[in-house]
């Protein structure tokens, strides 16, 4: 047995910069910003994508086009996700909202 099937664990390299405090805040709220916005633009364009690729599969069902017609059901079950996914996203940025309004107050 030459080969080992499990791959070790290889360490961290951290970069470590030496930063003042606020500077480190202000860096971080800007990645907290650009990694939330970007969880959000990944969602809208996964329900874009998504209804795309259903309303493809709908034409293609109908026109006679297609070899499977499980296609389209996977393919609405996967625009229904998405948009759920969104709502529920967008449901909990208004709930933490509220409650940083509600303990600022």
């Amino acid at each position: 047995m030459s080969e080992m099937f499990i791959t070790p664990i290889q360490p961290w390299e951290l970069e470590i910069n030496r930063t003042t405090s606020t500077e480190r805040a202000s860096s971080a709220g800007q990645n907290g910003i650009s990694v939330f916005k970007d969880v959000f633009a990944n969602a809208i364009n996964d329900v874009k994508a998504s209804e795309d690729a259903l309303a493809k599969e709908q034409y293609l069902l109908a026109t006679g086009q297609t070899d499977n017609p499980h296609a389209e059901p996977i393919a609405a079950a996967k625009a229904q996700l998405a948009v759920d996914l969104l709502v529920a996203l967008r449901s909990t940025a208004m709930q933490s909202y509220s409650e940083i309004m509600r303990i600022s107050a």
